[in-house]
Parts: C-alpha cells; structure tokens; sequence
C-alpha cells in the first residue's frame, strides 16, 4: 500500500504499537524516529563524538532533538523508502513546525511526502488520551532490549521476560514520570501547533481515542482510513 501515515499523540498514545501493526497489516515501513535516534545517540561507539553526547543529553533529558538535525534524517529515510516502493508510516514524526514544513531554503517532511506519495495518500492520525493515562503508561511501560518489543503498560508484571524473544525487559530513560512530564510539556508547545497548520491547508487530521486496546484502536483507524480488508 503506497501511502504516508503520520500518527501524532502525546508519549505513551501506542504510536508505535499502532504503527508496527499498520507496517505489518499492510506491508508498510514503518520507520521510528525516536527509536531511531534513541539507538544513535547511546550507541558505546559513538560516545567519544561531543555532537552525540549532546544530543544524547538532550534526548535523556525528554527535550526534543534541534529540528534540522531530525528533519535531515527523515526526509533522507522517506525518499529511501518511496524509492523502494514501500509505503511508509511515522510514529511521531513530524514533531516540530519546522520538521513538518521547514522554511525558504529547505522543504519539509509534509511537502516531500506530497511529492513521493500524493497528496490524497498523505494520511496524518492523531491518538488522544488523557495526559494522566500518559504518565502512567509510560512509568510502567517495559522494552525489550534485544528485538524492541513493547509490553502494555497493565501487563509488566506478568511478563519477567519478553513474550516474543525471551530477552531482557528494560524500562527507557524517558520513562520515568519526571520526564515524562517533560515530553508533553515538549509535545503540547511544539507537536500540537502542526495540527492547525495541517489543517490550514486542507488536510482532515483523523482522531482516534487511543484509550481501548490496541486492537480496538487499529480497527478505529482502519475504518477511518477506509484501508479495507487488506
């Protein structure tokens, strides 16, 4: 399916569960940006670089990365990925302004996705929950440390290992509480400005209630999509 989702909500909304579930529904990519730059800047080899030690605070820290670093890295992976034939789906990228529409010299995500996938295939969603329901999902919120998998936030402590692999569960540095407040903090100021903006110019910004399951939430969205049966 040749389109370009983009799923908004605050941390802890299930926009990657709900994207890996649209990538493996549909025979999408689904490229993670946090997940990606999270892997980069804690990368043991790269910790000698002042730029990634930077970064790497910045990240910890639950401050969003500067916006012309991440919109390079974006724009890169989805021409990659159009290229490819591959439809694509974001879990939360764009997350800035800038990353979604950039400035004179330099294009945004929202306008490079018009011109790889059209502008009717260019699909933005946004999950709303409470920001209560976000924290607590993200304090108890496990990650697998070898192949990435989530565990629901009410389901960590019938798990000691991952369900999928068997390996080591980890809790990220975002998600302790103090962070956590942090990231929406970061989100409601520089995530949530896109949406007017969005629809400013002509997009209708599907919204979902991200509080049922996560299966309920993908059916939501599947309707809503009109993506079919696929």
């Amino acid at each position: 399916m040749k389109k370009a989702i983009m799923l908004f909500g605050p941390p802890g909304a299930g926009k990657g569960t709900q994207a890996n579930l649209l990538a493996a529904k549909f025979g999408m990519i689904h490229f993670d940006t946090g997940r990606y730059l999270e892997q980069l800047v804690h990368d043991p080899t790269l910790q000698s670089d002042p730029e990634i030690g930077k970064a790497r605070k910045i990240f910890d820290d639950g401050i969003l990365f500067d916006p012309a670093f991440v919109l390079k890295i974006i724009t890169r992976k989805a021409r990659e990925i159009s290229g490819s034939g591959f439809g694509i789906v974001f879990s939360g990228s764009p997350r800035t302004v800038y990353e979604a529409f950039g400035d004179a010299d330099h294009q945004g995500l929202i306008a490079l996705l018009e011109s790889e996938y059209g502008r009717e295939n260019v699909l933005p969603v946004f999950l709303d929950i409470d920001p209560k329901e976000s924290i607590a999902r993200n304090r108890n919120r496990k990650i697998c440390s070898v192949c990435g998998t989530a565990l629901l936030y009410d389901d960590v402590t019938t798990h000691k290992t991952c369900p999928l692999c068997g390996g080591e569960l980890r809790t990220r540095t975002l998600d302790n509480p103090a962070v956590g407040e942090t990231r929406i903090k970061e989100y409601r100021e520089r995530t949530e400005p896109i949406f007017a903006l969005l629809e400013k110019q002509g997009y209708a910004l599907t919204r979902i209630n991200g509080h049922p399951l996560p299966y309920q939430v993908f059916a939501e969205i599947k309707e809503k999509l009109h993506l079919g049966l696929a």
